[in-house]
């Protein structure tokens, strides 16, 4: 809608355009959009100084934020809907329950940044710095999170859901609970990734660095482990039912994956293929758990004791 410039509307339009934009978002969102209907143009904030801002519920829907600076902004429920946000530096801003659904936030940096409960489905994070973030509860179904830095980050119960982590840095992060069905995961690094009782349903793990990983309790039904690396993993009370349910990774289970040192328990649950190479390779120690013993996918003759493998 349009309004002509001698009407009222025309008039709030034009005494919207002002020269500070950061001025703009102390208005309520049903004053924005007032203007906006009114033909008020919203100004490009590329590099804008944001340091500190109050934006708490601001309607930034669409906003180039470009390069801006957002460090140790206040984003709390923030509408930033389909928002460029291309190298913006949000290192610490608080974005609790704000709406990033389809946001551009390729090469952002957004270090130590408070994402808990935020909704990023579909959003656009590839080579992201989340180093340390918080992203607890997120909904980052379908989220492009390629090449991206999430060492240290915190994802309990995240929801990533179908979303691309091809070649992300995921070292040490904390992903307990979370939601990975279907996730792509190729040449993802989860060294030391706590993965406890996480969902890896149809995810695809090839390549995938999990060296020293806890996948304790964690469900892999169908899970793709090609070349994966699970030395010194920890699968105890696991799930990997039908992890070579696909054409390729036919044959030994143990060609496909490195296993060395991995532990496990009488609660894991093998591929049924898997089961008796399991039980000949593995040794008791203690407490109802057992370690693979030798490299895992050599093919070694190991005279090892065998073990109830369930």
């Amino acid at each position: 809608m349009k309004t002509r410039p001698d009407t009222l509307l025309g008039l709030l339009a034009v005494a919207a355009r002002s020269p500070r934009p950061w001025l703009h978002f102390s208005t309520s969102n049903w004053w924005t959009r007032v203007l906006l209907a009114g033909g008020a143009r919203r100004r490009p904030l590329t590099q804008a100084y944001l340091a500190g801002a109050d934006l708490r519920n601001a309607y930034l829907a669409g906003a180039d934020l470009g390069r801006a600076d957002l460090t140790y902004a206040d984003l709390r429920r923030a509408d930033l809907r389909r928002a460029d946000l291309r190298r913006a530096d949000l290192t610490d801003a608080n974005l609790t329950d704000a709406d990033l659904t389809y946001a551009d936030l390729r090469l952002t940096n957004l270090r130590r940044a408070d994402l808990t409960d935020a909704n990023l489905r579909r959003a656009d994070l590839t080579d992201a710095n989340l180093t340390d973030a918080n992203l607890r509860r997120a909904d980052l179904t379908d989220a492009d999170l390629r090449h991206a830095n999430l060492t240290d980050a915190h994802l309990a119960d995240a929801h990533l859901t179908d979303a691309n982590l091809t070649d992300a840095d995921l070292r040490r992060a904390n992903l307990t609970g979370s939601n990975l069905r279907r996730a792509d995961l190729t040449d993802a690094h989860l060294r030391d990734a706590h993965l406890t009782d996480a969902h890896l349903t149809g995810a695809n793990l090839t390549d995938a660095n999990l060296t020293d990983a806890h996948l304790t309790g964690a469900n892999l039904t169908g899970a793709n482990l090609l070349r994966a690396n699970l030395t010194y993993a920890d699968l105890t009370d696991a799930d990997l039912t039908d992890a070579l349910g696909f054409e390729y990774l036919t044959g030994s289970f143990l060609r496909g994956a490195d296993l060395g040192d991995a532990t496990w328990s009488e609660s894991t649950r093998w591929p049924g293929a898997v089961a008796s190479v399991m039980r000949e390779r593995s040794v008791s120690i203690g407490g109802g758990k057992y370690r693979v013993q030798g490299s895992g996918n050599t093919g070694a003759d190991l005279s090892v004791p065998q073990v109830p493998v369930p």
